[in-house]
């Protein structure tokens, strides 16, 4: 799995953060970054979570 996160509407809430914390990252930007390219298999349900989660609809998941 890969995810993106669309730094046009993110806003930085930090629920993708709070969620998946060793996948996506606010430390660096006013945005959610992406830590793992791609997403190894254990956090795949946390990634989903937070894209369900997210208010912006943000995060963007491309199957591989």
């Amino acid at each position: 799995m890969k995810v993106i996160v669309d730094e046009d509407l993110c806003l930085g809430c930090g629920i993708c953060e709070g969620l998946a914390p060793e996948v996506f990252s606010l430390a660096n930007e006013p945005f959610a970054e992406v830590l793992l390219d791609p997403v190894p298999e254990e956090y795949e349900d946390a990634v989903r979570q937070s894209v369900e989660e997210c208010p912006e609809e943000a995060i963007i998941i491309v199957e591989e």
